[in-house]
């Protein structure tokens, strides 16, 4: 069963059907082969980008820390993964503005492959050549 692909947005948690890895590639679990995700970027009803997140402990600089109905979480900023809308099995709820801001931004310097920066300041370290 899919979810109504209309009702994806930006920020939201759901449990998708990832599919079996490749890999090293994050999987789903039972039979379905589902996982949670966070919704990063809905381009338009079919395609988003979403980021495969898991309560296990994990650190930078690969996983992001957030805090979801009062339990840890990591996001993988390693895994970012465009997926289909009709992936997604049902919705869990949604993350704190303040901490999908973090996520963004840490997503942003992490694709830009921008060592030196650091994502809150908003500025770089090292000197401009």
């Amino acid at each position: 069963m899919t979810a109504d692909v209309i009702g994806i947005h930006e920020r939201e948690v759901w449990w998708v059907s990832l599919g079996i890895n490749v890999g090293v590639e994050i999987d789903g679990k039972q039979q379905t082969y589902e996982r949670p995700v966070i919704v990063l970027r809905k381009f338009n009803n079919q395609m988003v980008w979403v980021l495969p997140i898991t309560s296990q402990k994990k650190n930078p600089p690969f996983y992001e820390h957030f805090i979801f109905g009062d339990k840890a979480y990591f996001a993988a900023l390693t895994q970012l993964r465009t997926i289909s809308t009709k992936r997604f099995l049902r919705k869990i709820g949604m993350i704190p503005k303040t901490d999908f801001a973090r996520m963004q931004e840490r997503i942003v310097v992490f694709v830009l492959n921008k060592k030196d920066e650091d994502p809150t300041s908003g500025s770089s370290r090292r000197p401009k050549p």
